[in-house]
């Protein structure tokens, strides 16, 4: 099961430390699914017919410690890639263990991007460098195999956040820096798992300090560096809602009933923004499920998931 670092400057931390351990990307370790056996090509050559992984490609050159990837490779990888972009409050959370290997005997390629924390960098460094990933990974298709023109995303909490900040920003430059400027950061289509859609919609009087939005020492403050009164035009900024239209990349929205950190309306205020812009999206609420747990990772859920990467990006 995931962990995440500790969260100390957060009131009431073993609550908010329990709560966070349970996150889809443990439920989905069911997607996680049984890894295959993978050649890393730093102990051995691999196999002709063996996935392999490349870890730690820096997507920065001579970047942050956390603009780097890891790189999962079918055996003869020609079919589409899977970004997974973890969540831990923009503060904490690994590139390790991702979920969807099992993708690999289907022909996808999987990649694990790391980006920088809030304690790093406010935002909109996080979004920068998801976007500067996939610059990165298109421009390298041909290199390592898959199929640049299809490239899906999926994230949960804060990485849901930023999956869905890239479905809606595709066909923008506003978060474009850096390096492969020639090639597009937008992706195909987008799993979105309890991500925050709107930080001015967020209820200062909820009830978890991690998430109260004027809360000084919440995660949401430390993203922006100020409380979201203070910083409302970055809250904003930072709000998927904001830069929603009908071109935005086709979307599935899971969404628990009991989340304590990220409240169902959210992702009901997301979808309801794509669907009357005219965009492709799927709304699944969960019903009694918290902010991960195994109710994402049901045989159900998994064959949503599965049959939505495989209308959007083949195999």
């Amino acid at each position: 099961m995931q962990t995440f670092p500790s969260l100390k400057s957060c009131p009431r931390p073993f609550a908010i430390r329990r709560a966070l351990r349970i996150t889809v990307l443990a439920a989905l370790s069911a997607l996680a699914f049984v890894a295959p056996q993978l050649a890393r090509t730093e102990d051995a050559p691999p196999s002709a017919n063996e996935p392999r992984m490349l870890r730690d490609l820096a997507y920065v050159p001579d970047g942050h410690e956390r603009q780097k990837l890891d790189l999962y490779l079918p055996a003869a990888p020609k079919g589409p890639l899977l970004v997974c972009i973890h969540g831990g409050g923009w503060r904490g959370g690994s590139k390790a263990h991702p979920p969807g290997l099992q993708l690999l005997a289907k022909g996808y390629s999987i990649a694990s991007v790391e980006y920088r924390f809030s304690q790093d960098a406010i935002f909109p460094a996080q979004i920068e460098d998801c976007k500067a990933a996939i610059r990165w990974l298109r421009a390298h298709a041909k290199e390592y195999g898959f199929d640049g023109g299809r490239i899906g995303a999926i994230g949960d909490s804060a990485g849901g956040h930023l999956v869905a900040l890239l479905a809606v920003t595709g066909q923008m430059r506003d978060f474009d820096v850096g390096s492969n400027l020639d090639q597009s950061s937008a992706i195909q289509c987008a799993i979105d798992l309890y991500g925050p859609s709107d930080f001015e919609a967020y209820d200062p009087a909820l009830p978890t300090p991690m998430v109260q939005r004027e809360n000084p020492d919440s995660v949401l403050s430390l993203l922006f560096g100020g409380t979201v009164s203070k910083k409302r035009e970055l809250a904003r900024k930072a709000s998927p809602v904001a830069w929603v239209t009908k071109d935005a990349a086709p979307m599935l929205i899971l969404q628990g009933t009991k989340d304590p950190l990220v409240p169902m309306e959210q992702s009901e205020m997301l979808a309801k923004k794509l669907k009357d812009a005219g965009a492709e999206v799927k709304l699944d609420i969960v019903e009694g499920a918290g902010h991960g747990g195994p109710e994402f990772g049901s045989p159900g859920r998994l064959k949503e998931i599965g049959d939505f990467l495989a209308a959007h990006l083949g195999g």
